[in-house]
């Protein structure tokens, strides 16, 4: 086999896989959209919602994980690549998940807390960091295209 085949069998095998990931993720999503219904439901019939809102809070935040994550994927399909934004976005999504449910059970200690802050400057720089370098590419490549701007940045 020739390095052209290699790289479409190649590019084939992982469309297969991020497309069955993402058949996955979006039947989470839908049953994860069916329990918060469900639950929400169930505290109808509870004279106190206050001791079941975490499961809601739980609920919630888990489906907005899987939707970033689902947008990750399915930007790769129209670009071919993975945006490192949207990965990140979920990763500060999930983060900022534990430490929610960690207050509302107040079971968050000041270590945790500082530990998670940290990581989560860590996260919010790459995150800016994956942006002005998606920038800087997507400008670089209209230059290249000689559809840049007429005057040159400073």
């Amino acid at each position: 086999m020739d390095l052209a085949r290699l790289q479409k069998l190649f590019n084939l095998t992982v469309n297969a896989v991020f497309g069955l990931i993402l058949v996955f993720i979006m039947i989470g999503i839908g049953i994860g959209a069916v329990q918060l219904i469900k639950s929400v439901w169930v505290l109808f019939s509870f004279e106190g919602i206050t001791g079941h809102y975490i499961d809601i809070i739980t609920d919630v935040l888990t489906l907005y994980v899987l939707v970033e994550l689902s947008r990750s994927l399915v930007e790769y399909f129209s670009s071919s690549r993975l945006r490192l934004t949207f990965i990140v976005d979920a990763a500060i999504i999930f983060i900022i998940r534990e430490v929610l449910i960690n207050l509302f059970k107040h079971d968050a200690k000041p270590e945790l807390l500082y530990a998670i802050s940290a990581f989560l400057l860590v996260l919010g720089a790459i995150r800016i960091a994956s942006i002005v370098v998606f920038q800087r590419e997507k400008q670089m490549a209209q230059e290249s295209e000689g559809s840049g701007p007429e005057t040159p940045s400073q």
